[in-house]
């Protein structure tokens, strides 16, 4: 039984051309297209498919993250249709799907890595562990405050502590200013003192020269005498 097709797009009973090279590549690069949008269009698909479970997932948690106090700005609820569509919770947490499109995965980002906090094919689970993950942020954020109120208060306190013991003690509270230094100052008295020494010296060898003028023609004459 002969085949309904035959190589090169003949026909039955004729003798089967050899494609070229350039002929040969055409034909390719037009399989090659067609497997490509083939391609294309089954994973649009699956991202479709699962950017629609992902919507499914922030609609239930919408009504959630509307009970956090408006003054709290840590979860902002974005879907992100990238090549990997991700439901982010806040800056370092997220839900995706898994391989297989059909896994819930909820991940959080951390200083050792990436947790996977859980994974389930339902929707409940997935929300019971994202709200979870919401309370325990929100306690953080209280405790965190609390801590920044605790240090803010000994902080006063020691505020407080210093100022009432300036007052008891205004001579201690005042520390001695350092004095400044006047360049010109030390200068001017470098002058002042090179220049005396120069004037003491001087002053000693004009003193010695008129001596000398005095006592030379006095032991001239006294050692003529002598002989």
């Amino acid at each position: 039984m002969e085949s309904a097709s035959r190589p090169n797009g003949s026909h039955p009973g004729e003798a089967a051309v050899p494609l070229g090279g350039a002929e040969r590549l055409r034909q390719a690069l037009r399989e090659a297209r067609i497997d490509d949008a083939e391609h294309s269009r089954v994973v649009a698909e699956l991202r479709g498919a699962e950017v629609a479970r992902l919507e499914m997932l922030r609609d239930e948690l919408q009504p959630i993250l509307a009970e956090v106090p408006k003054e709290v700005d840590l979860f902002d609820l974005a879907l992100v249709p990238s090549e990997r569509p991700r439901l982010f919770i806040d800056m370092i947490a997220f839900a995706e799907m898994a391989h297989d499109r059909r896994t819930y995965r909820f991940v959080q980002d951390t200083r050792l890595g990436r947790v996977a906090i859980a994974e389930s094919e339902r929707l409940e689970p997935m929300i019971e562990a994202i709200t979870d993950y919401v309370a325990r942020r929100l306690i953080e954020r209280d405790k965190a405050l609390a801590g920044d109120t605790t240090l803010e208060r000994a902080a006063r306190a020691q505020i407080e502590a210093q100022e009432k013991l300036a007052a008891r003690h205004p001579a201690a509270a005042e520390a001695p200013k350092p004095r400044r230094k006047n360049l010109f100052g030390l200068v001017f008295g470098f002058f002042i003192e090179f220049f005396g020494s120069a004037v003491v010296v001087a002053l000693i060898g004009l003193g010695g020269w008129t001596a000398w003028k005095y006592i030379a023609p006095w032991l001239a004459q006294h050692h003529g005498l002598g002989h």
